[in-house]
């Protein structure tokens, strides 16, 4: 049987590690974990989807007789296992001066308090974003195919849930949260970011959408589509300034086709229409017609091209 020479490894790791955390101003005590953990969220956030949509989501066994019996069970425990990230969150945040117990505790629960009362509206936004959907794809059969099958729903469902936590200052939960759905469905759709009802992306995989985009009412995507920034400032010292409106603003209406890129904080005007493959750095007006041959100033598109083309 062979027999590795693994000491040195484990020494020179832990004299690398102990350095990071020297570096980073990190306690060298003992100790448990001291953020929060993926593998939860990733369960946490499962139990929230099956809660938003019991008879969908939620178990295969589950009958609608029982429906609220176990919406209730499932929130209670998820609450319950949420409430220990969130101190992990908010232990971290403040590892530097840290919060006595007690208020540790009461800020947790508040917080956790607080994103259970969204629920429901993230119910409601998620029932508007499905219809979208339905709407806007004619290859779509059902509202629950769109459920059960749609990675811009399934990505929509994460974002939702994500942007209350970071709405609740929660930035650790809330990427997780997005990150999960980024991995599963190529949709990367920062947290922060500021997102209307009746939101469709199609297609989906290449979808980017950053921190402190804005998008309307009634906003259609597709797959590729980047809302990115031009630039990133940094201050005196070199460090990138974090924090500063730099992703476009979509008003309500507006539906950007396939590998468009848009960067910078400009505006895409209401109803404006926004064509495949499009290099975009500058405003556009309201009802425009933005396509890679030029660019039709106030002309609104003929019906017949605002067709979906999915399949």
């Amino acid at each position: 049987m062979a027999v590795f020479d693994i000491q040195p490894i484990v020494s020179e790791l832990a004299y690398i590690r102990q350095k990071w955390r020297v570096s980073q101003g990190r306690p060298l005590e003992s100790g448990g974990r001291n953020f929060p953990a993926p593998a939860a969220m990733k369960t946490i956030v499962n139990d929230l989807r099956g809660i938003l949509f019991p008879m969908r989501l939620g178990p295969i066994d589950l009958r609608q007789e029982s429906e609220d019996f176990y919406v209730g069970h499932t929130l209670d425990s998820t609450l319950h296992a949420l409430l220990d990230q969130v101190r992990l969150e908010l232990a971290y945040q403040h590892r530097h001066e840290p919060l006595d117990e007690d208020t540790l505790e009461a800020i947790s629960i508040e917080k956790v308090q607080a994103f259970a009362g969204a629920l429901p509206e993230i119910r409601r936004l998620l029932d508007s974003d499905t219809l979208a959907a339905y709407a806007g794809d004619p290859a779509a059969r059902s509202v629950d195919e769109i459920l059960l099958c749609y990675p811009g729903l399934h990505a929509m469902i994460h974002h939702r849930i994500a942007h209350r936590f970071y709405q609740l200052e929660l930035p650790l939960l809330a990427r997780m949260t997005s990150e999960i759905a980024h991995s599963e469905t190529g949709i990367d759709i920062h947290p922060g970011a500021r997102i209307g009802e009746h939101f469709f992306i199609d297609h989906g995989t290449g979808v980017v959408i950053g921190e402190t985009a804005i998008i309307g009412n009634n906003v259609r995507i597709y797959q590729a589509v980047t809302l990115g920034a031009k630039r990133f400032p940094s201050d005196a010292d070199g460090a990138l300034t974090k924090g500063l409106p730099r992703h476009p603003i979509v008003e309500d209406d507006v539906v950007i086709y396939a590998g468009a890129t848009i960067l910078g904080r400009v505006t895409l005007g209401k109803g404006c229409t926004i064509g495949g493959n499009v290099w975009l750095i500058h405003d556009v007006a309201p009802g425009a017609h933005v396509t890679q041959a030029g660019y039709q100033g106030t002309q609104t598109c003929d019906p017949a091209q605002e067709q979906s083309p999915a399949v």
